[in-house]
């Protein structure tokens, strides 16, 4: 009976590990391909982009980039044995393209090393229009103009710290969601979200793509009826000059300027969903265009938790 139970007792160990290298062996099969899939998609959606801007400066909402992908499957493609029994296996991908300059800047709340009267200004009429609390923005604001002065060097315990007196000092954020460290509440954050980005350097609003909200923010002395006029006006025709929004608008002349408004956008957002099995995995990457060059600025992958809230 004991050589019996010392048979067992082996015999399960070695199906236990045998089992956990295949487990292993599956997951890094799927990150590998979930990488190079994202990779690829985000490869396509900079294509995209570049053949855009062959065609003219004007981006508008009836563009290509503009177009979500819906789930498309992918599972015939996955694995590099034919033979294999794969069936069980599917993988879809979806994404879409955001025009990032459709948004208020956060970043154009600071020029140079003052707080921008104009970028407080358009941000002080969305917080009015969304109902949220002035003294946040200017928590804001503050926080944003510190972290801009200071640089942000980071010690080894990875705390920022003040270059000149040593002061602790926020980090400079890179993303939206990161704008918590400088004052806003999780609420705010999150009626702020759908008309806000940050983006690397000062930028104007696309009236072509900007929602009507942030029309009215980004333009002084403009009704909420005219900035919803001008969004109903480009579904017929687009804006092919600030001119044409000055007429649609009735507006004084200069209402809408170059320092404030454009037709055109650099700054894109790439987002990109893969669902592998049981896995769902999004990316999110930030795209600038300057002419026929596309670069990504920044990438960050996570993973979708199921309908229970667990991460597969």
């Amino acid at each position: 009976m004991l050589t019996v139970t010392l048979v067992a007792t082996f015999a399960a160990a070695a199906l236990w590990q045998q089992w956990r290298d295949v487990e292993v062996e599956a997951a890094e099969r799927a990150r590998v391909q979930s990488s190079w899939l994202l990779t690829g998609a985000l490869d396509w959606a900079r294509l995209i982009l570049r053949e855009d801007a062959r065609s003219g400066g004007v981006d508008h909402l009836a563009e290509p980039w503009a177009v979500p992908l819906n789930d498309a499957r992918l599972s015939s493609f996955l694995s590099a044995d034919r033979n294999a029994d794969d069936s069980g296996r599917d993988a879809f991908v979806s994404g879409q393209m955001v025009d990032l300059q459709s948004r208020l800047n956060v970043a154009n709340l600071i020029d140079g090393n003052v707080v921008s009267d104009s970028g407080m200004a358009g941000f002080s009429r969305l917080f009015a229009t969304l109902g949220l609390p002035p003294a946040e923005l200017a928590m804001l604001a503050g926080q944003l103009l510190q972290a801009s002065r200071n640089g942000n060097p980071v010690d080894h315990q990875g705390s920022a710290q003040a270059a000149t007196d040593g002061v602790p000092a926020p980090l400079m954020p890179e993303r939206v969601s990161e704008l918590l460290w400088l004052g806003l509440t999780p609420a705010s954050l999150n009626s702020l979200s759908p008309y806000i980005t940050l983006l690397p350097t000062r930028t104007p609003v696309n009236l072509n793509t900007a929602s009507a909200e942030v029309i009215h923010a980004i333009t002084p002395g403009l009704e909420m009826a005219d900035a919803q006029k001008l969004v109903s006006a480009r579904q017929r025709s687009h804006f092919r000059a600030l001119t044409d929004a000055t007429q649609v608008s009735a507006g004084r002349p200069g209402q809408f300027n170059e320092s404030l408004h454009t037709i055109s956008s650099r700054f894109f957002e790439v987002r990109g969903s893969l669902r592998l099995n049981q896995t769902t995995l999004q990316e999110r990457s930030l795209v600038q265009r300057d002419g026929l060059t596309v670069r990504t600025l920044w990438r960050h992958r996570s993973v979708v938790p199921d309908s229970q809230g667990r991460t597969q």
